[in-house]
């Protein structure tokens, strides 16, 4: 199973929208996938329709160890796409890990169980870089980062690249960024043309090709619990999500995919 970690610390660059819409993308071109909602706000969870009473297990109990990932895993409307949804329990739980016996590598340890069931894992990490991203990034092969067009967004990707590195320096070696993913892409404003420059100035082939746009119909998707590829396949943001995954498709290490 290929796990990657979606993450970015600042919040409102589209990581959960790019999750759950990326999900949708690589469950509909046959991948059985999982997602894993690990921020507490639990965005992923309501974007995709599980309601707050479908929430048996969480992804705090698959964390502290209350249950198995077969238990917390609940299936979703589309086909092949599972969910470890989230409840606020998970607000609390990086004070708790803290006491907790390998408590950077408990997510690693709860994701084994997945071997064979699924072929890729994507985690939706908190916009933050505290113990639940440590343990996202920790079982993650790679990492996907959202990154909005403006210019506060490169300095915390600069933050972020730095704690990618402590993690492969003491937790995770193999840890490798597979993409930036520019977001909320406006053609019409020149200071987003500047950064996507900038950025693919610094990181060259890291970053996508494809960009997500600013788009409306992405933006009352979750309202109605359901991801933009299923509200409206044909708009521009979900046109970009589906490219998007063609891409990143074309970036996976072959030989781990599940037959």
């Amino acid at each position: 199973m290929i796990c990657i970690a979606i993450a970015n610390q600042k919040g409102g660059v589209g990581k959960t929208t790019t999750a759950i819409n990326v999900a949708t993308a690589l469950a509909a071109t046959g991948h059985r996938t999982l997602l894993i909602d690990l921020d507490p706000q639990g965005n992923a969870s309501t974007g995709l329709g599980i309601s707050a009473a479908a929430r048996d297990f969480s992804s705090y109990d698959l964390m502290t160890g209350t249950c198995s990932l077969t238990e917390a895993a609940i299936p979703t409307r589309v086909p092949k796409l599972d969910i470890v949804a989230a409840t606020q329990d998970l607000s609390g739980a990086e004070i708790e890990m803290i006491e907790m016996k390998n408590r950077t590598h408990r997510l690693a340890e709860a994701l084994r169980e997945g071997e064979g069931r699924w072929d890729i894992c994507l985690i939706d990490c908190p916009p933050s870089l505290g113990l639940l991203t440590v343990n996202a990034m920790v079982a993650a092969q790679s990492l996907l980062v959202p990154l909005q067009c403006e210019f506060f967004a490169l300095e915390g990707l600069s933050q972020l690249l730095q704690t990618v590195e402590r993690i492969r320096g003491r937790f995770n070696p193999d840890l490798s960024i597979m993409g930036v993913a520019l977001t909320m892409y406006d053609r019409r404003n020149r200071l987003t043309d500047q950064v996507a420059d900038d950025v693919r100035a610094c990181l060259g082939p890291l970053v996508f090709e494809t960009v997500i746009p600013r788009n409306v119909r992405l933006s009352e998707a979750p309202s109605h619990g359901m991801p933009a590829l299923l509200y409206d396949y044909r708009c521009s943001g979900s046109e970009a999500y589906m490219q998007l995954a063609r891409e990143l498709i074309g970036r996976l290490p072959q030989t781990d995919m599940a037959a």
